[in-house]
């Protein structure tokens, strides 16, 4: 006699919107394929807050933990990850906040300068640099700058308007190139 058997879903084909109502009903397979589908980006944004690589694993990890917790305040008719990001980026003030990180992380393997000590200097600077911004400036540069995500993006995941992700943006910005001006001996 044959057995019924339900048929196998693969999770990877499915929506986010058809993965997200499973997750509300408890699917962990269902999150699991959010995570993975995930887990790289919050990766790298944590990366760029804390600039430790097992702060960041562990940062990003914590997040998907509290967010499968919180599950069920997540309005599935909205996006996914800038729901999940306002979680990833609390976790990453509160660690902000309660340490002082030292660890470098090289901007890209791309060399700025002619020199290796002259690259090395430079991006030691400009991490120095982004250490001292406000935060907010920080998470600008960040979601901008290294995760390339637009202005509607970003106010998007960060729930400020387009004009406010703009003007922090040019502030930061600002600060930066003073930092660049000041090292290659250039007056602004």
């Amino acid at each position: 006699m044959r057995g019924d058997s339900c048929p196998v879903i693969d999770n990877s084909l499915l929506s986010e919107a058809d993965l997200l109502a499973q997750v509300r009903a408890g699917s962990k397979d269902a999150y699991k394929t959010i995570v993975t589908r995930y887990m790289k980006q919050a990766y790298y944004i944590a990366l760029g807050f804390v600039r430790n690589h097992q702060d960041a694993l562990d940062i990003s990890q914590e997040a998907f933990v509290k967010a499968y917790r919180k599950r069920n305040s997540f309005d599935a008719s909205r996006p996914f990850f800038p729901w999940f990001y306002t979680l990833l980026r609390n976790l990453c003030m509160d660690h902000v906040k309660k340490i002082k990180w030292r660890g470098e992380v090289p901007f890209e393997e791309v060399k700025i300068l002619e020199t290796e000590q002259e690259d090395f200097d430079m991006k030691r600077k400009l991490w120095r640099c982004m250490d001292s911004l406000p935060f907010e400036q920080r998470e600008m540069i960040i979601l901008r700058y290294f995760r390339e995500l637009s202005y509607k993006e970003i106010a998007e995941f960060t729930g400020k308007p387009i004009g406010t992700v703009m003007s922090t943006l040019h502030y930061a910005k600002k600060k930066m190139k003073s930092v660049i001006s000041q090292y290659l001996g250039k007056s602004e």
